[in-house]
């Protein structure tokens, strides 16, 4: 029976990297996979779904508007084994169930990768309602720079200081986020504390 997955992990836990990795894996058995981001996310190009270390695959684009169960049965019904699904944070509430209701109805596993928590976490709606309807829930580990298990995105301003407020959206890797454990995030902000980003000097 086919399940509905969510693959959480914090900014930098290769969740994109698995993403494609698990694409690979199905294809390389013969198996047909369809491949989607939301529209929100266009840090690597309209169509093109790219992680950190390299790996690149194109992949459709889902609009805020877009029923995803409506444009399966227009595009991919009958051609399609597996659905995996990058940057599901950015999916509306509709979406998920669009997804939840074509594992049930289609026996289609629907394989979602993303953030679970905000720079203020606070769960995006995709997420929420994932961690509601998902067969199995996953967390892709990473580590703060303590050592200790990282849980927090935290954004980081032109200064080197953790911002607390603003957009829940505002898109970038390791020139604006880090992923930190709660104390580390807790501590930055109380002792308005100067973050070093990884990759800059």
């Amino acid at each position: 029976m086919a399940k509905l997955y969510f693959k959480y992990g914090a900014m930098g836990s290769s969740k994109t990297a698995q993403a494609l990795i698990t694409k690979y894996n199905y294809e390389e058995n013969d198996l047909s996979v369809w491949l989607i981001k939301p529209g929100t996310d266009t840090r690597d190009g309209a169509k093109i779904l790219r992680s950190r270390i390299g790996l690149e695959s194109p992949a459709d684009i889902i609009a805020p508007g877009t029923d995803i169960y409506l444009l399966f049965q227009d595009t991919q019904e009958g051609r399609c084994d597996v659905i995996i699904v990058d940057e599901c944070q950015f999916l509306t509430e509709s979406q998920i169930d669009q997804l939840r209701a074509l594992v049930n109805d289609c026996n289609i596993p629907v394989m979602c990768f993303g953030l679970r928590t905000d720079f203020q976490t606070r769960l995006f709606p995709g997420s929420r309602r994932l961690m509601e309807v998902a067969d199995t829930i996953q967390e892709i580990k990473t580590i703060c720079d303590c050592g200790a298990k990282a849980t927090v995105n935290a954004r980081i301003d032109g200064d080197g200081h953790i911002i607390t407020q603003g957009a829940q959206v505002v898109l970038g890797g390791n020139d604006s986020y880090i992923a930190m454990c709660h104390k580390c995030y807790i501590r930055g902000i109380r002792e308005h504390r100067v973050i070093r980003l990884h990759g800059h000097n």
